[in-house]
């Protein structure tokens, strides 16, 4: 019997190209990484606000416990839940760094060094978390451990975003350009100013001086600094936004980061002016403060990521997808 003149084809679904790539599973992870970070700053402002960083006086337990049910109320709640937050996040990077080596063959070359980094700076995190403690809340050392938090919060959240550039290009037969030189230092020098202006808050709250300057004129020098540093950095965050719309059409997702950025930067400079106007004396106003904040450093974090991400590596463009002649030969 003759064969069919007419073979069935493959669906492309099932074409290798279009097949879910080997990083699928670390954007995944990455992605609830950075929820994850952003809860973990939050809630350590919410323990800083409520003045519980003392609240459990040893670590790594609490009151020499895993779980101080009896002693529980809503400052040990807090100090204890930021703790196990932290080491959830710790367990989760361990994961992605170990498996990003072993599967370093199939994975873009650049994984493996940035979840290396990552798991570095939680090391450095963890042990700064446990200074803080035994060093009864010094200054110097709560502004590094919110400082480490958000450099993590702006590496995984660019992790993920190059993660999800080179998934979405993959399948694209013709090789991408890369983005302008111009805008990536832009986008850079935006993530920086703004982690710059985050330090200047987190040393400005690690020393109470915003409390001491309302109610005895004293440190309202960082106060400020605060305040006079926010100006650039509101100005170069939107100036993301026109400078996005120079790019190419194809970088919708950099528009949409930019805009959102922008707005977020309004949203925090109103609360920062109502934190003063209340005179700190509403904390969760305070909080969102810092909420947005670490928001803001996600999302640029996000647009440096991207930006900075190199595009898939096409040894054969025109062997993305089949041609005619592959289809008729099945």
């Amino acid at each position: 019997m003759s064969a069919s003149p007419h073979p069935a084809r493959q669906p492309p679904s099932h074409h290798p190209a279009l097949a879910e790539p080997p990083s699928a599973r670390f954007e995944l992870l990455t992605s609830h990484l950075v929820v994850a970070l952003v809860a973990l700053v939050v809630i350590g402002g919410a323990t800083r606000v409520m003045q519980a960083g003392l609240a459990c006086p040893d670590w790594p337990l609490c009151y020499g416990q895993w779980l101080p049910g009896g002693r529980m109320n809503l400052q040990v709640f807090l100090e204890w839940f930021h703790r196990l937050d932290a080491f959830v996040v710790g367990v989760a990077l361990l994961v992605l760094s170990a498996a990003s080596w072993v599967g370093r063959r199939r994975l873009p070359a650049w994984l493996p060094w940035s979840a290396g980094a990552a798991l570095l700076l939680v090391a450095v995190q963890g042990a700064l978390g446990a200074l803080t403690v035994t060093q009864l809340l010094a200054p110097g050392l709560v502004t590094a451990h919110l400082g480490t938090a958000l450099l993590l919060v702006a590496l995984l959240s660019g992790v993920h975003q190059a993660l999800e550039r080179e998934r979405q290009q993959a399948p694209v037969a013709l090789p991408q350009t890369a983005l302008p030189l111009w805008w990536r230092a832009l986008s850079l020098l935006a993530l920086v100013m703004v982690l710059g202006q985050c330090l200047l808050g987190g040393s400005l709250a690690s020393q109470w001086a915003a409390e001491r300057c309302l109610a005895a004129a004293e440190g309202c020098q960082w106060l400020l600094r605060h305040r006079l540093a926010a100006t650039p950095a509101a100005l170069a965050v939107i100036l993301l936004v026109p400078a996005a719309l120079v790019l190419p059409a194809r970088e919708r997702h950099l528009r949409a980061f930019a805009a959102l950025a922008a707005l977020l930067v309004v949203a925090q400079v109103a609360l920062g002016v109502s934190t003063l106007r209340l005179q700190l004396a509403v904390p969760a106003v305070t909080v969102a403060h810092q909420f947005t904040a670490a928001l803001l450093v996600a999302l640029l974090g996000a647009v440096a990521g991207r930006s900075l991400a190199p595009g898939p590596q096409v040894q054969n463009p025109a062997a993305a997808f089949p041609t005619s002649v592959d289809s008729a030969h099945g």
